[in-house]
């Protein structure tokens, strides 16, 4: 087993033939949905080579892709179902999803009870102790990249996200390199930015363990919404103007901009493999995330791809859920 925080082991992604990676052994945990307040029983199953990443609503009995092109639903978190019948679905996802992508994570099955992954403790550090314990094994079949050719932009207002190729001498051709900049009224969090070059390593001490947050000025509204049943300051962060809520504080002082970023990985491992590029956004969500993806695979020209994925096909990227 590799460990997760090793750098000569887990640096950023290259290009070259790599094998696919899942889980030693399968692992379990209960907790409750933030939106369903229901209470979870999550499993992280390995899976075969080139199947790549699934949801096994085990309740239903009913497999969803972890594709971007199956993303239903964002406001306020990820949701996928199958196309078609959106109660088959599940939401919540980006924070697994995010450390499964810095964790070199390519076949799962992740089987969940309910129509939402438990919140945890509101960041994805709980996952990533979920996954170095069950153990990271190399278990054959090449790797797939989809490395960035032509820059893509999707924008809403004053919001954007956006692709890139990496630069000439930058980073040269590893991995995903992360910049986003967000900026809220409340003067707890105000205007924060923040850049990232993901690795299992920077993911780990940078990002994992950044909560997610809320308003408490919109709990109320959110709750007759039918979301935030389950929220608590156990797991999220509640601001009040200047004052942070929750007794312990911040974890850090940019915890806001941290999650965000947090957020965009868990979106963009929705790609289908790693992407190989630089993402630069600022004010950006779930639904312009989604939309990025969505237009890069819209004109093949934007990119290209490296390896085999699933069921040892070339990558399919294209698909047909209807757009968020």
């Amino acid at each position: 087993m590799s460990s997760l925080r090793d750098r000569n082991n887990w640096g950023g992604f290259a290009l070259g033939p790599a094998q696919r990676h899942t889980l030693k052994t399968a692992i379990d945990c209960v907790g409750r949905g933030l939106h369903s307040g229901l209470e979870v029983r999550l499993r992280l199953v390995p899976a075969p080579p080139g199947s790549g990443i699934s949801f096994h609503r085990t309740d239903l009995d009913r497999k969803i892709p972890a594709i971007y092109d199956h993303v239903s639903d964002t406001r306020l978190c990820t949701v996928v179902s199958l196309p078609g019948h959106p109660e088959i679905s599940v939401g919540t996802v980006e924070h697994l999803m995010a450390a499964l992508w810095a964790s070199r994570i390519d076949d799962l099955i992740i089987e969940v009870n309910a129509p939402e992954l438990p919140i945890l403790d509101g960041s994805a550090s709980p996952y990533l102790f979920l996954i170095e314990s069950a153990g990271v094994i190399e278990h054959g079949g090449d790797r797939s990249y989809i490395e960035i050719l032509r820059a893509v932009r999707v924008e809403n207002g004053d919001a954007f996200a956006e692709l890139r190729p990496h630069g000439a001498g930058a980073y040269g051709a590893l991995g995903l390199d992360l910049s986003l900049a967000i900026d809220f009224p409340s003067a707890a969090i105000g205007r924060q930015a923040l850049s990232v070059s993901l690795t299992p390593e920077s993911f780990a001490t940078d990002l994992a363990s950044a909560r997610t947050f809320t308003m408490a000025s919109e709990i109320e509204a959110l709750k007759q919404a039918g979301f935030a049943k389950g929220g608590s300051l156990a797991n999220a962060i509640v601001v009040e103007e200047s004052r942070v809520m929750n007794p312990e504080g911040l974890r850090w002082r940019d915890e806001f901009v941290r999650h965000k970023l947090l957020d965009v990985v868990g979106d963009l491992a929705l790609a289908g493999a790693p992407l190989v590029g630089r993402f630069i956004g600022s004010r950006t969500g779930h639904t312009l995330n989604n939309r990025l993806l969505r237009a890069l695979f819209a004109d093949a020209g934007n990119y290209r791809v490296t390896g085999t994925a699933f069921a040892g096909t070339p990558l399919q990227l294209q698909g047909a859920a209807a757009p968020v």
